[in-house]
């Protein structure tokens, strides 16, 4: 009897804290997330400014 009593209360502890679970999980992949993306930007704004892209070669066609 007292081993179902605590398996009940060990999944209604899981399924209460459900949220709390979530938000762990959830921040730190957003903020690793955000960070990535500025950092992939910011590369991508370096690396445009270092290779051109072919934009003067249309001009001179003209």
């Amino acid at each position: 009897m007292t081993v179902m009593i605590r398996c009940l209360s060990i999944l209604a502890c899981v399924m209460m804290l459900q949220g709390c679970i979530t938000k762990i999980v959830t921040v730190p992949v957003k903020v690793a997330y955000g960070t990535t993306k500025a950092v992939v930007k910011g590369t991508a704004a370096v690396v445009g400014a270092v290779v051109p892209d072919g934009d003067d070669d249309k001009k001179k066609d003209d």
